[in-house]
């Protein structure tokens, strides 16, 4: 029998991502919800049933936006239990930051990529000295666990936790929460221009090229490919115009 790829798991019916702007939407009205009900921490929101009537939305597009507020640790979603308000921070002092882009530009892709570029290359050796075995199985199983995912917002999770697991590498708490700062913001970048399919194909596949130069301990290998892994999201924006205008 034919081995199969972790990611071929996934239902090929699932290739388009959710609609971002119906989630993005739902996000924003939960977010007026809480402050104009001045819920605080400890507080539960309105159940998935109250929040499709009150919005006139699927439950669906309800538990998307739960995830992706969950995500960005927001609220905490339990089993009979609802959602509960656990962080209000990005409510506040961060929501100018990152909490608010509900579009990336090329310019924060940029900004944004290109610092990590710096973090996320620069701590090869680092990484390298400290990786253990156990470490590169947690690894891989976050790879598997982000193909086997049942959306793109879930997906972009595990992506994430891929890349904070190999920072930690680093023991640099600061660099850690600079990243819990930023996360919103990443988490955006990561969803954009993603389907399924890419998820299972390329970002999987990339993710198993920087564990293997971890393995090898292959530093150039690790940079390249690495810093491509990173910038592969630039090819979703269009071109600034002085690309096209025959000037240097």
């Amino acid at each position: 029998m034919t081995n199969r790829h972790p990611a071929t798991e996934l239902d090929d019916t699932c290739d388009e991502p959710a609609e971002g702007s119906a989630v993005d939407q739902v996000v924003a009205q939960i977010r007026d919800l809480i402050d104009a009900d001045g819920l605080t921490v400890g507080d539960k929101l309105p159940t998935e049933r109250e929040l499709c009537e009150r919005f006139a939305i699927s439950r669906n597009t309800v538990r998307e936006a739960m995830r992706m507020l969950k995500a960005y640790g927001i609220v905490d979603v339990r089993p009979k239990v609802g959602a509960t308000i656990v962080d209000q921070r990005m409510n506040r002092a961060l929501d100018i930051f990152s909490f608010n882009v509900a579009e990336i530009s090329r310019r924060t892709f940029d900004d944004i990529q290109g610092f990590r570029e710096l973090i996320e290359t620069g701590t090869a050796l680092a990484i390298f000295d400290a990786v253990t075995p156990e470490d590169l199985a947690e690894l891989r199983d976050l790879n598997r666990r982000m193909v086997q995912a049942e959306s793109v917002v879930e997906a972009s999770e595990f992506d994430f936790q891929f890349h904070v697991k190999l920072i930690s590498l680093t023991g640099n708490r600061s660099i850690l929460d600079v990243y819990g700062i930023m996360k919103p913001v990443i988490l955006r970048i990561m969803q954009r221009g993603k389907t399924r399919r890419i998820i299972e194909g390329e970002t999987y596949l990339e993710h198993e090229g920087v564990l293997r130069a971890v393995e090898e301990a292959d530093h150039l290998a690790y940079q390249y490919l690495m810093r491509s892994h990173l910038r592969r999201g630039l090819a979703t924006f269009a071109e600034p115009p002085e690309a096209h205008d025959g000037r240097s």
